[in-house]
């Protein structure tokens, strides 16, 4: 499953997965590198960051918060 976090609030990282809902994951099962944005991939208790596609959804967002100021 892949989720991307939205916020952290207390404990727990805020995230939604591929059908919008949301889910808490507690911040001391991610990885250290985890923030807000990123995508992550959940596969039984192992959680780790998807690079790729946290750094194609940033360019993503980038071009479309872009293309509203031109």
């Amino acid at each position: 499953m892949k989720v991307i976090i939205d916020r952290f609030e207390g404990p727990f990282a805020v995230c939604e997965d591929e059908e919008r809902k949301m889910i808490n994951i507690e911040k001391e099962k991610l990885p250290k590198e985890a923030k807000e944005g990123s995508v992550l991939i959940i596969q039984g208790d192992e959680i780790e960051i998807d690079y790729n596609e946290t750094e194609n959804r940033k360019n993503r967002i980038k071009k479309m918060m872009d293309s509203l100021w031109e």
